[in-house]
């Protein structure tokens, strides 16, 4: 893909919380997706202090957000989120930032609807609620 983000797509929320072992990597962010302005390419703004979201991540999570949008520019402010002192990795805020790439895609209609369902950890206004579908054997008989 090779285009600029058509729709706003406001209020994506990532949370990811891996547990590998005691402990995995945490990110948690909330996004406004806008199309780009003049000039295009990816543009990200964080309006959070360091204490909320410490600058040492946002190379990772403009690297995910560049994956996850998959050529697609837009515009990208970080409106909220939170980090774990202990937690919290650049690896994380890789994953948050592939996440919610891929939710403004499907939110702005440049993915089908079912592509949601691959999203572990982000939501967004609009999101598709998919029916999981029916596992045979799953049903009890009434006795």
């Amino acid at each position: 893909m090779s285009s600029c983000l058509p729709v706003p797509v406001p209020g994506v929320c990532v949370r990811v919380k891996l547990n590998v072992g005691a402990c995995g990597p945490y990110a948690h962010i909330v996004a406004d997706f806008e199309p780009p302005g003049p000039g295009g390419g990816l543009e990200l703004l964080s309006l959070l202090p360091e204490s909320r979201l410490p600058s040492e991540y946002l190379p990772s999570l403009r690297e995910g957000l560049r994956e996850g949008l998959d050529g697609v520019t837009a515009a990208v402010l970080v409106t909220d989120g939170s980090f774990h002192e202990v937690d919290s990795s650049e690896l994380g805020y890789k994953i948050a930032g592939q996440q919610a790439g891929r939710a403004a895609l499907i939110g702005a209609g440049l993915l089908p609807p079912e592509t949601a369902a691959t999203l572990r950890w982000a939501t967004w206004p609009g999101m598709p609620r998919l029916r999981p579908s029916p596992v045979e054997g799953t049903h009890r008989r009434a006795r």
